[in-house]
């Protein structure tokens, strides 16, 4: 039998994005794009300026992807990575919702 949730599908949502941005690095890449938000960025663009192995660099950016505040497309052999700027004005709403609370 399904568990009940106590929760609805927003406070889910938010807790996706709280959860790709608990980590300094993560943080760091969002910040990095969105200083770019106009543009996109290469994976190899980024490793250059991110102190971080490019395989631990490829799992943030993965974990960034799945909760959806960032896009990627894939010109091998490269990835260019954005913000997904619907998602991010999503999560930059939420936030701002439960914090002015």
């Amino acid at each position: 039998m399904a568990e009940k949730k106590y929760y609805t599908v927003s406070q889910e949502q938010m807790s996706r994005y709280a959860k790709a941005i608990a980590h300094p690095a993560r943080v760091y890449i969002l910040d990095f794009l969105a200083g770019n938000i106009d543009k996109c960025c290469y994976s190899g663009d980024m490793a250059e300026d991110i102190p971080i192995a490019r395989s631990t660099l490829s799992e943030h950016l993965k974990e960034l992807k799945k909760a959806g505040l960032i896009q990627g497309e894939i010109n091998p052999p490269y990835i260019k990575y954005c913000i997904n700027k619907e998602n991010w004005e999503e999560a930059k709403a939420m936030f701002d919702n439960f914090f002015r609370k």
